[in-house]
């Protein structure tokens, strides 16, 4: 019995460290019950398995059972509690406090922004997946925008490597990890926002239920991996996807989002280019405020979707080349037989054949 205790325990614990969902964690660990009690109606008496975790099945239903009446009863006290509630309750504060209003005045100054919209921000979900070099700056103007929870995911660690253009973090980072870095930069920079750092990497597994839980999603990855489960999670939940890519001296970005007509990032790259032709920015380089640039426009994108304003990126690819000072946009369609989406944009757009 103790042997399955420290497990149930170690993965609980294991799960909290990596920012793995509740659920999951309760998952896992329905997981490890499961193949105790199979166990134990499986293998044969006197067996060291079986005489290790308890030596009878009965025991461990009879555990599962006891949690299942707890989980019950806790359900249904907090629904009676909810019930209970006095009516004259004070209501959720709506408004802003002087000093949001300080924070945020020229913001609510614009015209196609203005108090409505910063109220839009505040109760807008984004979640950044990457805290590197597109992460960094796109977290620091969502949160200095005034987005009012804003989530992150990466596994990695701030590496001095990184200094040079990831300027969310500094030397006393050094070994920390990244999400956990950005989210003590990013309280500091705005205590009126929730940060939700998740220090663990973006898996097929976990990605549609995380997803679900926000309103936007920012891809600020840098291989083709992440990207791929980047917007099969963003498809499958109907949540738009700011994407962006950046090499040495170029980067772009667009807003993908087929619900509303325009294609998934899988319409417009169908096909990984030779392994030769992009080269990481390890091995090619990258200029250092490139990635400043292509990352605070992803923010811009992000403000403008929450807030409906102006005209976004849905439907255009932008490329910046920093070498020659030029910027181009090209337009970008739904694209019929899409693997993932299906082409589900042109149905949107009333394009469909």
């Amino acid at each position: 019995m103790i042997l399955v205790g420290v497990m149930a325990a170690t993965l609980w614990g294991i799960g909290a460290l990596t920012g793995a969902p509740r659920q999951a964690r309760l998952y896992m660990i329905g997981l490890l019950m499961t193949g105790v009690i199979a166990g134990h109606l499986l293998l044969p008496d006197g067996h060291p398995l079986r005489m290790a975790t308890g030596g009878e099945a009965a025991l461990w239903l009879l555990i599962l059972a006891g949690g299942a009446l707890v989980w019950g009863y806790g359900r249904g006290l907090r629904r009676l509690k909810a019930r209970a509630a006095p009516a004259d309750a004070p209501a959720p504060r709506k408004g802003f406090s002087e000093t949001e209003l300080t924070r945020y005045a020229r913001h609510i100054t614009l015209r196609e922004i203005g108090g409505p919209g910063q109220g839009a921000l505040r109760r807008a979900r984004v979640l950044v997946v990457g805290a590197g070099g597109l992460g960094c700056p796109a977290l620091t103007y969502l949160a200095a925008s005034g987005v009012g929870t804003i989530g992150v995911i990466d596994d990695d660690t701030v590496d001095l490597s990184n200094l040079g253009r990831q300027v969310l973090f500094d030397e006393d980072q050094i070994d920390m990890p990244k999400v956990h870095a950005a989210a003590q930069k990013l309280r500091a920079q705005n205590p009126h926002v929730e940060i939700r750092p998740y220090a663990r990497r973006l898996t097929r597994e976990i990605a549609e239920e995380l997803f679900s839980d926000y309103d936007l999603i920012l891809d600020g990855t840098d291989n083709f991996d992440t990207r791929e489960i980047v917007n099969a999670a963003a498809v499958a939940t109907a949540k738009p996807l700011v994407g962006a890519a950046l090499t040495q001296w170029e980067g772009q970005v667009s807003l993908y989002e087929p619900a509303r007509g325009t294609p998934c990032w899988a319409c417009v790259f169908p096909e990984r280019p030779d392994a030769a032709l992009i080269p990481s920015c390890a091995e090619a380089g990258v200029l250092s405020p490139l990635p400043g640039i292509i990352g605070a426009i992803m923010a811009a994108e992000a403000v403008k979707r929450l807030t409906g304003a102006g005209e976004t990126l849905a439907g255009r690819l932008m490329i910046h080349d920093t070498l020659y000072a030029e910027t181009r946009t090209i337009g970008i369609r739904p694209r019929e037989g899409c693997a993932v989406c299906g082409g589900r944009g042109l149905e949107a757009a009333g394009t469909a054949p």
